[in-house]
């Protein structure tokens, strides 16, 4: 069903500016685990095989939240599920902070990252369908753009915070959600187009298989994988690789720090350009650019071409993710809209899951920075070949 879009400046400025909030504090957390990866490890006296379970376990929670928070908004509506996301997780940001053993810290990982894998399809969809297919790519950017900005704060922590303090960045990204939750329940309007359903959704398989959205569906799915799978191997492990190859901490919060603002850059630009470039070229320079920054990354010894190789490395990667996050709604009609960008955040989790682990298990096996980033390479190959193809078909795909 076409909807007409009688969206207001301001309803679209609420919209973006609230998910654009829900979006700085999901960057953060999402970036304390790594930026405290040293005090935790200390604390709890972990190893690096250890330490990778903590992040996995966040990123675990990420994949069930995705899929189910996507699910249940196509059914409910995206504010309701939005609000008992951001709830969900800064009462577990909280818990982490607070947790007392090993078992604790990973449950409250994994259940803070069920919260922020139910916010993102929510924030993508309320912000896609506030700006129509015409703004989508800029909208969505814009809002996304809090996401490396919050990773820069938390980045920002690590630099002014002494080492043992680990806590602090998550009692910030536990607090502040919290506080955002009733603003959320005032001042944020339903999605006009959900509102305008008269039917029932349609089913998960139905949606996402027939009706020729089974290939785009698998393609969109095989990008996310890998693509997430290279971005949250930078988020989690950077630091500690940085500190293995001789850097202190403070300078690996640098890296970190000219990592997000290269994203948040990044993600600006590309949501920019996506409405305007050709696909196929944004999809060559993204998946080139990626390439040169990890290889970059992996060779650079001095902090200078570290900072750059960082600022590179996130504004393609970072950037990157936002322009898939922005192309998949394309691809389905409101009814099943949320339940498509959950699913493909959710396998996307996967990817980012398995990155982590992939990258601690050659670690113990002494492979070194280079050879965690040069074995992202040909996942990047096989990302960059689907976005290729799903973005030739943009133009003939559904657009309401």
């Amino acid at each position: 069903m076409t909807v007409l879009n009688l969206t207001t400046p301001l309803h679209m400025t609420r919209t973006i500016g609230l998910c654009f909030l829900v979006a700085l504090m999901e960057g953060l957390d999402l970036q304390a685990s790594g930026i405290a990866a040293q005090g935790m490890a200390a604390a709890f006296e972990l190893d690096k095989l250890h330490m990778s379970w903590v992040f996995s376990a966040g990123i675990f929670g990420l994949l069930p939240g995705a899929f189910v928070g996507g699910w249940l908004a196509d059914r409910i509506g995206r504010k309701r599920v939005l609000i008992a996301s951001v709830a969900l997780f800064g009462l577990f940001s909280l818990a982490t902070a607070l947790a007392f053993d090993f078992n604790s810290l990973l449950a409250a990982r994994c259940l803070t990252g069920v919260g922020l894998g139910a916010a993102l399809p929510n924030l993508i969809a309320l912000t896609s369908e506030v700006a129509g297919p015409r703004l989508r790519g800029s909208a969505v950017s814009l809002m996304y753009c809090g996401v490396p900005l919050g990773a820069a704060l938390a980045a920002a922590m690590g630099i002014a915070g002494p080492s043992g303090d680990w806590q602090a960045v998550f009692y910030v990204g536990g607090l502040v959600p919290l506080l955002i939750v009733p603003l959320l329940g005032l001042y944020l309007p339903e999605s006009l187009q959900f509102r305008s359903q008269n039917v029932a959704p349609i089913g998960v398989v139905r949606g996402l298989f027939r009706e020729g959205a089974a290939l785009p569906t698998a393609l969109i799915w095989v990008s996310y994988f890998f693509t997430l799978m290279v971005v949250y191997i930078l988020i989690n492990w950077l630091p500690s690789l940085l500190i293995g190859q001789g850097f202190t901490g403070h300078q690996a919060s640098w890296v970190m720090l000219a990592l997000q603002i290269g994203a948040a850059v990044g993600t600006l630009m590309l949501g920019w350009v996506m409405d305007r470039l050709p696909a196929w070229a944004l999809s060559a320079l993204i998946y080139l650019g990626i390439l040169g920054s990890l290889t970059a990354l992996g060779l650079a010894s001095r902090l200078e071409s570290m900072l750059v190789a960082g600022f590179i490395a996130g504004f393609f990667a970072t950037g990157g993710q936002c322009v898939l996050y922005a192309l998949a709604p394309h691809f389905y009609p409101p009814s099943v809209r949320a339940t498509g960008v959950g699913s493909a955040v959710a396998i996307g989790r996967l990817g980012a899951m398995s990155g982590p682990l992939v990258a601690g298990k050659m670690l113990a096996l002494g492979t070194g920075t280079a050879g965690v980033m040069l074995a992202s390479a040909p996942g990047i190959v096989i990302a960059a070949v689907a976005m290729f193809y799903l973005s030739v078909r943009r133009n003939g795909s559904q657009s309401d």
